[in-house]
């Protein structure tokens, strides 16, 4: 969560930091700050709020050649100008910006209070600048040195001293940070996009790492301070993929991009001869891949809904028992790590700290985990045995679009090709291939209903609680599709079993909650349609994500069709409505649809 930007050069600093943070605001807007070396000593701005406010409220003379900033994500105290990122010491003669949690922050603060030290701010990132100050090495690379070493917990920090004013020093462990290497000029941020503007030159400092950065280029380190031979790697990107362009926000430009995001991760990657996929990128030969016995996937949020889809996919094609787990609590339970197992480890970003602490906890005990990634050489990439990446292209928005739709592909090539070196047969195989290839221009089909989607979006937006529901395959889609509705529109929306809405839910169903029931045309149809009458005879408002054909009864409900496919490929295409009516609710209701409160997209704090 949170956003670095850090430079270096022989331009004013301040355009480029607030350019920079712009682009991060998606990574945290509780509030904003910068600081820059002056030939008077470091100054520093920040405010509460977001980067446009900060820009808004800058002093006139606020110029310097070497500066840091940072957009924050509330962890510890609230979002107030005074815990706001830059932090110093009490000279004022450092300045750091941190991503990440320090966990023995209590105890430093204590200690730095016995010590004498004025802790002005509830955070603990302002410990680091206290460290940094009280420390005696000689060079500021020794200092950052000396204050890591009595810190437990993750970082991403730039660091900033006033008496060594040609050098940036960064450092990390779980927290992302790419050095930026330009024309007699160095950058720093948390994430590409706020480099690309300026440079595609680019270096992955790896968890353990030091560098310093100067106009003329940078050191890497590792924490004893003896250097590393860190190449930077020049990027095939355009710059403009990070922008909305005319689109009214990067969730609906995302949206609508999903069609051409499909095709990608599809390219090359289906082998119609033998009907099967190649995924040359898990390592794996035929041998080790018949040898696994089991599929467990990792994810947080949407791609934990997304696992789940993949899940029932590698069970349906390959015959693997297959299941799919919250990241989060994967690693707390001491799980028994099985050598015949395959791990998937699901992110967009390849920065998810659970994701990556649960993949670290499978090498440890000798697992094969391979990851399911859109960011080339993100933390998880690195980590993993091998992997399958999205080709997605930069996701912004918070709330997932074409990264998950890419990240469901991602499983069907994956069970295909574990279902094809075991019983799938070539037919089976020969016919998921030629769904897989409708599946972009499907999308496109139901996008193309985007007002008719808007109309049942804005009455779904007036109620305070509303049911998603759907069973077996449909289950994961109704839990995607009320993350979705809840974190961008803020009703509260919950998902359930079609089959255990009798177990207990029904004793809320009335005419002011709806429910949006998902009803494929598969084996389970009638039974779903069952259980639609159930909820019509209590009142309940009804939309059904259906499939033309499906019938519905009497049941008085509003009807939205998709396009049908093979049956194990349908989730997804089921999913691509519920984006839309989350997008339109929170549209009708006034929200920022790209910057949800309380969330960020990458989450890199446990």
């Amino acid at each position: 969560m949170c956003g670095i930007v850090g430079y270096v050069g022989g331009q004013q600093a301040v355009p480029l930091l607030l350019e920079g943070l712009s682009r991060l605001e998606h990574r945290g807007y509780d509030s904003a700050g910068v600081a820059v070396l002056t030939t008077s000593g470091i100054k520093v701005a920040k405010k509460a709020g977001r980067v446009r406010d900060l820009s808004e409220d800058l002093p006139k003379r606020f110029a310097g050649k070497t500066g840091i900033g940072h957009t924050r994500w509330a962890t510890h105290g609230p979002a107030n100008d005074v815990n706001a990122h830059p932090h110093t010491d009490t000279k004022g003669d450092v300045a750091v910006v941190h991503n990440g949690i320090i966990d023995n922050a209590a105890a430093l603060r204590q200690q730095l209070t016995e010590a004498g030290v004025d802790l002005v701010s509830d955070t603990d990132t302002e410990v680091l600048a206290h460290l940094v100050a009280r420390s005696d090495a000689d060079t500021l690379e020794g200092k950052v040195r000396d204050a890591l070493a009595v810190i437990d917990g993750t970082y991403g920090i730039a660091v900033m001293h006033a008496d060594f004013p040609d050098r940036l020093v960064v450092a990390r462990n779980g927290s992302p940070l790419i050095i930026g290497v330009g024309e007699k000029e160095m950058h720093v941020a948390s994430d590409l996009a706020a480099l690309v503007r300026y440079t595609t030159t680019v270096a992955h400092l790896d968890d353990g790492e030091i560098a310093t950065l100067t106009a003329t280029g940078f050191t890497t380190y590792r924490m004893d301070l003896s250097t590393t031979a860190k190449a930077a790697t020049t990027l095939d990107i355009d710059p403009s993929v990070y922008d909305a362009g005319d689109h009214a926000s990067f969730m609906y430009k995302e949206m609508l991009e999903q069609p051409a995001a499909a095709e990608r991760v599809l390219r090359g990657r289906l082998d119609e001869r033998f009907g099967t996929a190649h995924l040359g990128g898990l390592n794996m030969d035929p041998r080790e891949t018949r040898a696994i016995r089991r599929v467990k996937i990792l994810g947080c949020g949407s791609a934990y809904y997304v696992g789940q889809m993949g899940a029932a996919l590698v069970e349906e094609l390959a015959r693997i028992p297959a299941d799919a787990e919250a990241a989060s609590e994967f690693r707390y339970r001491d799980p028994v790590i099985e050598p015949d197992t395959l791990y998937v480890a699901v992110s967009q970003s390849g920065e998810t700290i659970d994701t990556l602490l649960a993949v670290q906890e499978i090498r440890r005990k000798g697992g094969r985990v391979v990851g399911l990634v859109n960011v080339v050489g993100s933390a998880i990439a690195r980590e993993c045995d091998g992997g399958i990446y999205l080709h997605a292209g930069p996701e912004v928005a918070v709330a997932s679009t074409k990264a998950l739709t890419t990240m469901f592909l991602g499983f069907a090539l994956l069970a295909l090709q574990l279902g094809r070196v075991r019983d799938l047969s070539i037919a089976d195989g020969t016919r998921l291939i030629a769904g897989l290839t409708r599946i972009p221009g499907q999308i496109a089909e139901i996008l193309e209903r985007e007002e008719e989607i808007a109309a049942v979006a804005t009455r779904l937006a007036e109620a305070e609680s509303l049911f998603f529901v759907g069973r077996v395959r449909g289950f994961p889609v109704a839990r995607e599709g009320a993350q979705k509705f809840k974190e961008i529109s803020y009703r509260h929306a919950e998902a359930y079993q079609t089959s255990e809405l009798k177990h207990g839910p029904l004793a809320l169903i009335s005419e002011s909650v709806p429910t949006v029931a998902i009803v494929p045309d598969d084996e389970l149809a009638s039974r779903n349609v069952g259980a639609l009458h159930e909820i019509a005879a209590r009142r309940g408002p009804l939309v059904v994500v259906t499939h033309e054909g499906v019938d519905l009864g009497e049941v008085d409900a509003v009807r939205i069709d998709v396009p049908r496919n093979e049956r194990e490929l349908d989730p997804i295409l089921l999913t691509i409505p519920l984006q839309l009516l989350a997008y339109h609710a929170a549209l009708h209701l006034g929200h920022d649809i790209d910057k949800p409160r309380n969330l960020a997209k990458s989450v890199t704090v446990e």
